[in-house]
């Protein structure tokens, strides 16, 4: 008896043992400056985030980049598994296990410069035709509050293509890529949609103790300045 417990205790112990073993695999999107591919490397404030913290952690980890819908899903399905950077809301609370801010971030919509669209509010706002991408938190926002002329593709350059040749009249953007992105295209806010922080989201049955030692690292590169300092980097001025 004694020596079933033992060996049961032991087969227990290495399977946390291999489970820890195993590297952290990061999904992203192309949504830059937050995460982008230049010349096959990712950069980006929160990959270089990612990857400072997880250095600091000692933790293994890979990195790739995947339509959003796709990165999403594995996030949700696949152990050992987080995405980023994810709109921390009530409803996703449920869905993933958190470590942030990555950034704390209001979503605005913006129309192209020049193209007339100026709704007084986001009730008026709801007779134009948003872009949003498939998956993105955006689409669940859009929707619960009442939009129905939504065009839905598979990532945030599709949208914003769209948005450039009038194919749609507004699409949701980040506050701080949108300070950025307008002395760059012809763009203008037009209001505010929602206010949440950016965080990463590991599937479910990510391990505690991992997922406290990656909030750990990334408090300290909060507190030392680092972040901070890797937002000045992609001129983000202001992000936390």
């Amino acid at each position: 008896m004694m020596k079933r417990l033992a060996l049961s205790a032991f087969l227990g112990l290495s399977a946390v043992i291999r489970a820890h073993a195993e590297p952290v695999n990061f999904v992203t999107e192309e949504y830059p400056p937050f995460s982008y591919r230049e010349e096959r490397v990712l950069k980006g404030t929160s990959v270089e985030q990612v990857e400072k913290l997880m250095a600091a952690a000692g933790i293994d980890y890979t990195m790739e980049m995947l339509p959003w819908a796709r990165a999403y899903s594995l996030a949700q399905s696949q152990p050992m598994t987080c995405v980023f950077s994810t709109a921390h809301t009530a409803k996703r609370d449920p869905l993933f296990k958190w470590v942030e801010p990555l950034l704390m971030d209001r979503n605005i919509l913006i129309a192209k410069a020049g193209a007339g669209v100026a709704p007084k509010d986001l009730e008026d706002a709801k007779r134009y035709t948003i872009g949003t991408q498939r998956e993105d938190y955006t689409d669940t926002i859009l929707r619960e509050k009442g939009f129905t002329k939504l065009d839905v593709t598979s990532d945030f350059n599709a949208t914003f293509r769209k948005l450039l040749n009038g194919r749609i009249d507004m699409m949701p953007i980040s506050e701080l890529y949108f300070r950025q992105l307008k002395s760059e295209q012809p763009l203008e806010q037009v209001l505010v949609l929602s206010s949440q922080p950016m965080a990463i989201a590991c599937q479910k049955e990510f391990p505690d103790d991992l997922l406290a030692r990656m909030q750990a690292a990334l408090n300290a590169l909060i507190a030392d300045g680092t972040q901070k300092a890797i937002f000045a980097k992609y001129k983000l001025e202001g992000g936390n």
